[in-house]
């Protein structure tokens, strides 16, 4: 679902997370209107339906990423970083980004309601654009292109978090990168798969809605056995290469990185008491407690 991108760039640790949070009320609504056109009897309606799912997450969702920092911190304070630590850690967070998308129907469902057939339409005209675009984009790559953009992706979000990378590290990350298996057409496949899904969907035969919501539950379940062993694969490379790295740190990258994850707490419980009623306080149960 697209407008999910805006609701996940706001929580991924960008330095103005505040700043973009407090104004999703704003940026969804024009997210969802760069696919499809909403008149302003949608538009009224997108605001209204969307402040429940916003304070939803603010009440229920923010406490839970607070847990999940100080799980983060403290696993920088034991004597290393081990990969079933960040595989647990990485489970946790996938897990609430399935939550995202889930409840994320509570007001795109509503929403797809109130869309003439031809908007509908034009909406699976821009998936398409853009899965044309993105076809353009990868597909040309050789494995050896394909490998270096990963390299220069991932060298990006490490340093956002540790700051600037030695030689030794740099190279650390290079030579995992090295054993990542070519992603990109199974990906774009399956993108095309859920967009064919998503048109028979929408052409909104009775009880469509609750096939959305199984399409949207079973989306991983029903990929191809390979894009799902590769996926898998991938993301143990890209971990272990985590794990090296972090392990590796100097003090001048300890503390950039203690006050990355102190920064994104205070932020989180900042928003989190914001939408507590008054004299409230917003509690973070560690997430792997039972």
């Amino acid at each position: 679902m697209p407008a999910l991108a805006i609701l996940l760039l706001a929580v991924a640790g960008c330095s103005s997370t505040t700043f973009f949070y407090n104004r999703l009320d704003f940026l969804v609504p024009w997210y969802v209107d760069d696919y499809v056109d909403l008149d302003r009897e949608q538009d009224e309606a997108l605001a209204q339906l969307l402040q429940p799912f916003l304070d939803w997450h603010r009440r229920e969702e923010l406490p839970l990423y607070i847990g999940l920092l100080d799980e983060a911190e403290d696993m920088l304070d034991s004597d290393g970083l081990s990969l079933t630590e960040l595989r647990e850690l990485t489970r946790h967070m996938e897990l609430a980004g399935e939550r995202l998308q889930t409840r994320s129907l509570d007001w795109l469902l509503p929403i797809g309601e109130q869309l003439s057939d031809e908007q509908i339409e034009e909406f699976i005209v821009k998936l398409e654009d853009r899965q044309e675009e993105l076809e353009e984009e990868y597909l040309d790559r050789d494995l050896e292109e394909y490998r270096e953009d990963a390299y220069d992706r991932l060298q990006d979000n490490v340093q956002d978090y540790l700051g600037r990378l030695d030689r030794q590290q740099k190279d650390t990350l290079r030579g995992n990168i090295a054993g990542l298996e070519r992603s990109d057409q199974l990906w774009l496949a399956e993108r095309q798969a859920w967009i064919e899904r998503l048109r028979l969907l929408l052409q909104r035969e009775p009880g469509w809605q609750d096939g959305v919501r199984e399409a949207l539950a079973t989306r991983w379940s029903s990929a191809s056995p390979e894009y799902r062993r590769m996926y898998e694969h991938n993301i143990s490379v890209i971990q272990r290469a985590v794990v090296e790295v972090v392990n590796s740190r100097s003090e001048r990258q300890d503390r950039h990185l203690r006050n990355k994850v102190t920064g994104l707490r205070e932020d989180f419980l900042a928003l989190s008491r914001d939408g507590m009623p008054e004299g409230g306080e917003a509690t973070a149960e560690p997430v792997t407690a039972p």
